[in-house]
């Protein structure tokens, strides 16, 4: 498993990764089925991609820090609601037979693709790190930290959706919290996976190799040229993998 191919590979992917859930979302449908063809379990492939997760978001916090893009106090708040879902989700998903985390991990993948091909309603957004904030961002926060924690796979999706219309966010506000909510609850998931021995820390370094370097250049850039583009080859990519992981061909 462990091979030179291996690893190039995954920091090719990661580096694909990185630099579109920055953007927008959805990496991990490129990371997670490439470990589990590779013949990873799933809790293995699940534990092992997050060690790019958390790697990655480190990298775009401080590259937004560096364009003057934080506000950790915010940041912080909503990312503590995220915990208690985080933990339950990742012990849950070390628990869950590989079949069954296949079946759901391409049922996501085609949702995910469908997520990205509806169209989005615009609202009147605010201008401020701070928005729009009620208790209803919180309970949002707690259930998506249960999936992040379970799954990951366009939890990514599922934070902008809720700080752009709960709390009204610019996408430049909206990306700078949910690479800080997506790095703290993180950390409790990874750690339960890797106290259970679900963690490759090699290929992990290697996915955060590439995924660190993605998402720093994708917070340093306001990515507008080429979204479409990229939109549409990693629809056809997860496709392909979503029906190959579903055992339709």
């Amino acid at each position: 498993m462990i091979t030179p191919e291996n690893i190039l590979m995954l920091f090719g992917l990661g580096l694909i990764a990185g630099f579109i859930n920055v953007m927008a979302g959805g990496g991990s449908t490129l990371l997670l089925p490439a470990l589990i063809f590779m013949g990873m379990d799933a809790p293995m492939a699940n534990g092992t991609n997050r060690v790019g997760i958390l790697l990655q978001n480190l990298s775009a916090i401080l590259s937004f820090k560096k364009e003057n893009y934080s506000n950790f106090k915010i940041s912080l708040k909503m990312a503590l609601a995220t915990l208690p879902g985080a933990i339950t989700g990742a012990l849950f998903a070390i628990n869950l037979s590989n079949e069954a985390f296949k079946i759901i991990l391409g049922i996501v993948m085609i949702g995910v693709v469908i997520s990205m091909l509806l169209p989005r309603k615009k609202v009147e957004l605010i201008a401020s790190p701070e928005g729009n904030r009620s208790w209803k961002v919180y309970i949002a926060m707690f259930l998506i930290g249960f999936y992040g924690g379970f799954m990951q796979v366009g939890v990514g999706f599922l934070l902008m959706a809720s700080l752009y219309y709960l709390l009204r966010l610019t996408l430049d506000y909206v990306n700078m919290h949910k690479v800080f909510i997506v790095f703290f609850f993180t950390i409790p998931s990874l750690l339960i996976f890797a106290l259970t021995g679900n963690v490759n820390w090699v290929l992990g370094l290697a996915i955060a190799a590439g995924t660190s370097t993605g998402a720093w250049i994708s917070a340093k850039l306001a990515v507008k040229k080429g979204e479409k583009v990229i939109k549409i080859v990693m629809i056809v990519a997860i496709l392909i993998m979503a029906v190959r992981l579903l055992g339709l061909v």
